[in-house]
């Protein structure tokens, strides 16, 4: 594994419902699953958005099966929040939530300011549009952070 990835990641927003999934499944398929990932939410009130769905099936990464859940599920799954590396928030809310949980580990927390797509849009290819724009700008991210993408052949699959 290269030295600059972290060996788990968890991505953060508010519902985990589009962005932390998207980074979620972005982030295996850039770097392999040799890095632990998962994301969670401020909240699990809403499922995995649709649109997030088919915006991230254009670049192969299947998200249909994602089930949203919040930072208290996570532990109450036995998820340890301080078992992870770094812990990438995606909106300014999941930001404060993931400070105030890990206010007593030495932990990593980075904030990446990305677009929130829901609402945007009136018409089905506007509304993908601003999804795509919101994937794009995680790619981005995730490649200035932790450099290009792995090639194909050399992410494994366990």
């Amino acid at each position: 594994m290269d030295a600059d990835l972290p060996g788990s990641v968890l991505f953060c927003c508010d519902h985990n419902a589009v962005r932390s999934p998207m980074a979620e499944g972005l982030m295996k398929k850039f770097y392999g699953q040799d890095i632990y990932v998962q994301s969670a939410g401020v909240h699990n009130d809403l499922e995995i958005d649709g649109f997030a769905v088919a915006v991230c099936e254009e670049l192969e990464i299947e998200l249909s099966r994602h089930r949203s859940r919040s930072f208290e599920e996570m532990q109450q799954w036995g998820d340890d929040m301080s078992g992870f590396d770094l812990i990438v928030a995606l909106s300014p809310a999941s930001q404060r939530q993931a400070l105030e949980f890990t206010r007593f580990y030495h932990l990593d927390v980075e904030y990446w300011p990305i677009l929130d797509p829901t609402g945007i849009g009136d018409k089905r290819e506007s509304k993908l549009a601003a999804y795509r724009q919101t994937r794009n700008q995680i790619s981005e991210q995730l490649i200035k952070r932790f450099g290009p993408p792995k090639p194909e052949d050399q992410t494994s699959e366990n």
